[in-house]
């Protein structure tokens, strides 16, 4: 851990008192992940104490925790590095109540650091989180991008519309639940001389395998790898 994000860390916790849920330093990096009931407060506190001043909203995301930690290729034997493209966490987050979190990037001019904030939106449709707009004005285009593309309300926000989508879109499209063919597709109707939008005519198909199969072309490498394996522990 260096010594400024360990500092950093330390103020952050004295400052939140108990309000956090957790405080972490990994690559360098603090974050810190708080209850979205203490976010409003928080957020003051983390602009306006002493030794953190984090006047600047460098980003604001949203993240779709739906099915987390589940393998998604069924294979006979599966690593952290192998064939799963998500491997089985210790903890998997994609709970109902812990699905869709929003993140702030916080910078410090006069600090010259940078810290990373965490909530989770309770559970409900559709999910809500207070707005951090009168804390940081620089957050209005970042709360509609993720009211936009994830679905997530903020309350308090002074214009909350869909920013990138078409006025008629239908879903969110970040979401790990929405089609990938979308709902709807658009095209231009000469005899009615306008867009129109229709049911999606592409059919739904898996392009990534789902189950890997034995292949004949590694087994005498895997079997090498196997012997050399045994001789090693003999």
């Amino acid at each position: 851990m260096s010594t400024r994000a360990g500092q950093l860390e330390t103020r952050v916790r004295d400052a939140l008192t108990d309000r956090a849920l957790s405080v972490t330093v990994d690559r360098g990096e603090v974050t810190v992940e708080l209850p979205v009931a203490d976010l409003i407060d928080c957020c003051r506190i983390l602009r306006d104490e002493d030794g953190l001043r984090f006047d600047l909203l460098n980003d604001l995301c949203a993240v779709d925790y739906l099915m987390y930690g589940d393998d998604e290729w069924k294979t006979s034997d599966a690593t952290t590095t192998g064939f799963s493209r998500s491997v089985s966490r210790a903890v998997n987050t994609g709970s109902a109540d812990r699905r869709f979190a929003i993140v702030y990037h916080l910078l410090s001019i006069s600090g010259n650091q940078r810290l990373r904030v965490k909530t989770f939106a309770p559970d409900g449709d559709p999910p809500v989180v207070p707005s951090v707009v009168g804390i940081w004005p620089g957050a209005n285009w970042f709360e509609r991008e993720a009211f936009d593309l994830f679905g997530v309300l903020f309350d308090g926000h002074p214009d909350l519309r869909r920013l990138l989508t078409d006025y008629g879109f239908i879903g969110h499209p970040f979401r790990k639940d929405f089609p990938l063919s979308g709902n709807v597709e658009v095209r231009y109707d000469p005899d009615k001389a306008r867009v129109v939008y229709e049911p999606v005519s592409i059919e739904p198909r898996t392009l990534v395998p789902r189950v890997i199969r034995d292949d004949n072309r590694y087994k005498d490498a895997l079997r090498n790898v196997a012997g050399d394996e045994g001789a090693d522990h003999g």
